[in-house]
């Protein structure tokens, strides 16, 4: 994953949220978008080959390609994030009002798959 300022943003150079770029059959993609679902996390979804615009946006900042997911985290992009990392820009981005986005606390409080399957304690 990498992360950079964003340049292809609005002319304030921010987004309110969390935007995801995507394109259809990238399996990153329905990874992350599922991820973030599931974590109960706002999202404005822009599948770029439908909106040229946003295939622009994901260009200017991964140096030219079209590489997805793209995600914008107020003035931060994220290439090919993990839902984790997203997470953890929120938190940086927008400080108390991450937990508004975030769809609860921070930290969701939710054990592992395996442990609730399990019925052990995984912390």
């Amino acid at each position: 994953m990498s992360v950079r300022e964003n340049d292809g943003m609005s002319d304030a150079g921010h987004v309110d949220g969390v935007e995801v770029l995507w394109r259809p059959g990238c399996p990153f993609c329905s990874r992350l978008r599922r991820g973030l679902r599931r974590r109960g996390i706002a999202t404005t979804e822009i599948n770029i080959w439908d909106d040229p615009g946003a295939a622009e946006r994901v260009r200017a900042v991964t140096g030219g390609d079209e590489t997805v997911p793209t995600v914008f985290v107020g003035t931060t992009a994220l290439v090919n994030p993990s839902v984790r990392d997203v997470v953890n820009a929120v938190a940086t981005e927008f400080g108390s009002q991450a937990t508004e986005i975030l769809g609860g606390s921070a930290d969701s409080g939710r054990r592992p798959w395996w442990s609730r399957m399990l019925g052990r304690e995984s912390r």
